[in-house]
Parts: C-alpha cells; structure tokens; sequence
C-alpha cells in the first residue's frame, strides 16, 4: 500500500532537516551523547542564535529533545536510530564512489 502524502511530506521534512551541514554535525555529536548547547556551538563555531536556530528546526523536525536544566539546555537524539539512516548513507556514497572509479582502479 503507497503510503500517504501526509506521510511522505513528514517524512521530507525530516530528511530536510538533516539537509545542512551543521545540523548533520549536531546531530552526529549528539548520537553519542546529550550536550549542552554551549557544547554544539563549540562544535558549529557559529553565533549563539545561528545555533539555537538549527537547533528549533532539529526540534521541530522531531529528532531531537532538549531539557532545561538550571540556565543551561541540553539536547538529546530522540529516535537515536537515525543514525543507521546515515550509515545508509555512507554506502550510497561507497558505492557511488566504486562504481565511478575506472575499471583499472577497481
């Protein structure tokens, strides 16, 4: 059964969020641990608002939680499992890259 628009435009809006270099870096920092956002702006090298903006649409796309504790807030995957979806990735990229190289490389 194919599935619904509705789900296949939630679907986009989770690959999308994913679709920017800093929010990929975020979240593959944040698959091995919870960090404060002090920590992913480290990690961003960007102002404070840039960062509190990946992270909103990080949130909002439902891959990630935060909990606030004291002044600080700290971020956590939610479905920890995305990240088989960037290994997946990964191999798609594997093979792009053998299946170009020429025959005498291979």
């Amino acid at each position: 059964m194919p599935i619904s628009e509705k789900r296949m435009l939630e679907r986009v809006k989770v690959i999308k969020a994913l679709a920017h270099p800093s929010r990929l870096a975020m979240v593959e920092k944040l698959a091995g641990k919870e960090c404060c956002v002090c920590e992913l702006q480290q990690l961003i090298g960007d102002d404070f608002s840039t960062v509190s903006k990946h992270l909103s649409l990080l949130k909002n796309s439902g891959l990630v939680d935060s909990d606030k504790r004291g002044v600080q807030v700290f971020y956590r995957l939610r479905v920890p499992c995305i990240t088989d979806f960037l290994d997946c990735v990964e191999k798609v990229l594997s093979e792009n890259k053998s299946s170009t190289a020429c025959k005498k490389c291979k």
